[in-house]
């Protein structure tokens, strides 16, 4: 069953790292996952984060506020 990965957070430079992050882990390891970027300010408000950039795996929120490493990612979706 394919994963759901939201990316929440409003483009800035930590986002687009984090987005990065999570890409080269889905590809190196032939994760079956889709990448949702939400930038909606009132989106992001709804899974109640105050500081960005965020990863939700399937609709649980797993890190707020840094960049992962690729490893961390790795371990979270498997």
């Amino acid at each position: 069953m394919s994963k759901v990965i939201k990316i929440l957070g409003t483009g800035c430079p930590k986002c687009q790292s984090m987005t990065g992050v999570v890409q080269k882990v889905i590809s190196e390891n032939n994760i079956d996952a889709t990448i949702e970027k939400v930038e909606d300010i009132m989106e992001i408000m709804k899974y109640n984060v105050m500081t960005t950039p965020a990863l939700v795996i399937d609709d649980v929120i797993t890190i707020k506020g840094r960049v992962p490493s690729k490893d961390e990612v790795l371990v979270l979706l498997n």
